[in-house]
């Protein structure tokens, strides 16, 4: 006569054998028999990882109080550029935005100043203030 243990073991391997015909002798497997010191190292290697990645990413959505908004600090930090060097002036408009990346003025000085003679403002070439 077979004990309550020897019965609820039995049972345990017939349900391990079942799963193992439905999905595969990798379902039943102990995964502590799969792991190694190389896994191991990698798997710390990458947690490690993850925590800097997850810190960095924290520490760049951290807002701060500005004139009484909330504003994340990495945009407190970034210059702006707005104002024309060339002609001082502040601007929104996003055209300029174009022209301040590319040729470090606005759209106006752009056109005055630069268009037909690239060559000549990449060369470092600028009006000088009597010039404007």
């Amino acid at each position: 006569m077979k004990s309550k243990s020897e019965k609820e073991l039995n049972k345990i391997a017939s349900i391990e054998k079942a799963i193992a015909k439905k999905f595969g002798n990798d379902a039943v497997v102990n995964p502590k028999s799969l792991w190694s010191d190389d896994k191991e190292k990698e798997y710390l290697k990458q947690l490690k990882d993850f925590y800097y990645k997850q810190r960095d990413s924290h520490e760049n959505s951290e807002k701060t109080e500005k004139d009484g908004f909330l504003v994340p600090k990495n945009l407190i930090t970034k210059e702006s550029k707005r104002v024309c060097p060339v002609c001082e002036t502040y601007s929104f408009r996003l055209k300029d935005d174009l022209y301040m990346n590319k040729y470090e003025c606005c759209f106006l000085c752009y056109v005055q100043w630069v268009e037909d003679r690239e060559e000549r403002w990449l060369t470092g070439w600028r009006p000088n203030k009597e010039q404007n």
